[in-house]
């Protein structure tokens, strides 16, 4: 099978895009298939790479975005039409498709090619959050004209699916995220690591995982912030980590990590608080509950799915989230409860593995492709530019490195 993906998100930018991406990439690798990455160009200060696994990347430029700058935009040039008919797909996945994505579901209209959608990024939410008032208006509209261009559209929670469906969009089939359980595995808690965080050896290490940025709310975390009993962890980076660093002055600020490192820190952690509101599924939570870990996280969007509350952890209103959460760790670190809550964080995600779900995604790739030969695809006309009112909303610049 020949599957183009057109990511929204790509290396060296790393997120949950991202590294969804990775995966069925590895998958396909594993399993004999040709790939090809349609993805935005890098950053001027980041390394950009050709190829992932000898599969071409084919780059376009890049919208820098004011005050979201973690997440740069990719520009869906025409040139996104010519380099998939080049490669000539069975199928187009497109990853989290938004702007880049647009391309990519017009080209796959024009070349008769069946394309799926991977819905992975709450833009709208993204954009309340950030002020962005004429991009969070239109969102949902274009989001629906996207989705409804694929065949199908794979969704990671129940709380995203019933959002979907209450838009408009159609042929919504569930698709979660797997999780690597021998990176991620409790037998990495590492003491010295945590003598490290707190040389007093007498603190219960409460820990988050992600970018520091606004929509992932990491200054709810501040409730936590004046507890002798307690040291906070912060693991990630982002715009937001110096304003964070000066309301959170005796929290452990561990910059990015990834790979071993990062599977040690979640290992060491007593307990891991999310408290971020709009996630439409939540690796971070996954990675944490491999890790053996009992989770906190907001009663919205996928975090649903994943806690299930006095067993695994403990979800909590978003309105009242800081104001609860000093209780609902407490409860968790309470002797009685702890060690069963650690057990069954490792239990509740041994089956979900990434080659159960890559496999799961490989019988969507071949039910679009078996549908597409029983009803013939119609031709939808060129591929549009970047949406007026987007880069308006926007204040979008491409920038130069990729002109």
């Amino acid at each position: 099978m020949r599957v183009a993906i057109v990511a929204e998100s790509f290396l060296p930018n790393v997120n949950g895009v991202t590294n969804s991406v990775l995966r069925v990439l590895e998958h396909l690798h594993a399993n004999g298939h040709e790939a090809m990455v349609v993805a935005p160009g890098a950053r001027d200060f980041e390394e950009e790479i050709a190829d992932y696994l000898g599969f071409p990347i084919f780059r376009v430029p890049t919208i820098m975005v004011p005050l979201i700058n973690s997440l740069p935009v990719g520009v869906p040039i025409p040139a996104v039409t010519h380099a998939l008919r080049n490669f000539n797909p069975d199928i187009i996945h497109l990853a989290s498709p938004f702007v880049l994505g647009g391309a990519g579901a017009f080209a796959a209209r024009q070349l008769r090619v069946p394309a799926i959608a991977i819905y992975q990024t709450d833009v709208a939410g993204f954009a309340t959050k950030y002020k962005l008032t004429p991009l969070a208006a239109a969102s949902w509209e274009w989001t629906r004209t996207l989705h409804n261009m694929c065949q199908r559209t794979l969704a990671p929670s129940s709380v995203t699916i019933a959002e979907l469906e209450s838009h408009g969009i159609n042929e919504i089939y569930h698709w979660g995220r797997g999780v690597d359980t021998v990176r991620f595995h409790p037998a990495k808690r590492s003491e010295e690591l945590r003598k490290e965080w707190d040389p007093t050896r007498s603190k219960r290490i409460v820990g988050f995982v992600g970018r520091l940025a606004a929509e992932k709310g990491v200054d709810r975390l501040k409730s936590l912030a004046h507890r002798n009993d307690l040291q906070l962890v912060i693991v990630g980076d982002g715009p937001e980590r110096a304003s964070l660093e000066a309301a959170m002055p005796n929290a452990v600020f561990m910059g990015a990590l990834g790979g071993e490192e990062l599977a040690v820190a979640y290992a060491s952690l007593d307990l891991f608080v999310h408290t971020g509101e709009f996630e439409t599924f939540c690796q971070a939570i996954q990675e944490a509950q491999a890790s053996g870990v009992p989770t906190i996280g907001p009663r919205a969007g996928g975090p649903i799915d994943l806690i299930t509350p006095g067993v695994n952890g403990e979800l909590l209103n978003v309105d009242t989230f800081s104001a609860e959460l000093p209780d609902a760790v407490d409860s968790i670190l309470h002797p009685v409860r702890y060690d069963r809550m650690r057990a069954a964080a490792r239990d509740s995600v041994r089956t979900k593995t990434w080659e159960s779900l890559c496999a799961q995604l490989m019988k969507h790739y071949d039910a679009v492709i078996e549908q597409s030969r029983r009803v013939p695809l119609t031709f939808f006309g060129p591929i549009p530019e970047l949406p007026l009112w987007a880069a308006k909303a926007l204040g979008a610049r491409i920038d130069a490195n990729h002109q």
